[in-house]
């Protein structure tokens, strides 16, 4: 069974990508899959959050045993395999790479497919240039001062959702793959 999770930013407006990814590959697996789609090195502390529709973080899954009080929720990441999850067609992800500022991407299953298998996970849709891996400290602080986090709900959504003109699934795998005109006044 294939797994095929569209991956964007808040960040970046014409950044999107496709991984498809076996479902008996580990949460590793798919943080090392999102990171060499995006050229991102291998050496921050990343964490990977199961959502529910709200993208309310339900289980975090983490390069390394936190120590965490609340075991029950978190996990790590190399030894959780995806399939475990039990995830539906429009489970939502958050792939956060930039612990410091607390920086992710939106993940979302956009397609299960049974019957085939992957010997290792593969980007099939790039398109837009990734933001910053490590936001500058002086973006940061400016942030910090804004008052906190970014408002990412209604972005997400409408890109989820292909914005007002919506998209067809199968315009992933075209060149031409757009999902919406998004205003920076969020």
């Amino acid at each position: 069974m294939i797994y095929r999770f569209i991956v964007l930013s808040d960040e970046v407006e014409d950044f999107a990508r496709e991984i498809s990814i076996d479902a008996d590959s580990t949460f590793l697996q798919l943080n090392d899959a999102i990171l060499d789609s995006v050229g991102y090195s291998h050496d921050q502390m990343t964490s990977i959050f199961v959502t529910n529709e709200n993208w309310e973080k339900k289980a975090e899954f983490t390069l390394m045993d936190m120590g965490s009080d609340f075991d029950d929720d978190s996990y790590v990441m190399s030894e959780s395999v995806l399939r475990d999850q039990n995830f539906d067609k429009g489970q939502r992800l958050l792939f956060e790479y930039d612990n410091i500022s607390g920086r992710v991407f939106f993940l979302e299953l956009k397609e299960i497919v049974l019957g085939k298998n992957l010997d290792k996970p593969e980007c099939t849709y790039s398109e837009g240039d990734a933001p910053a891996q490590l936001m500058d400290i002086d973006d940061f602080d400016a942030k910090v001062v804004k008052g906190g986090a970014v408002k990412t709900d209604d972005f997400i959504d409408d890109a989820f959702a292909g914005g007002e003109e919506g998209f067809n699934d199968d315009e992933l795998d075209d060149e031409s793959f757009s999902y919406g005109d998004f205003s920076e006044d969020m």
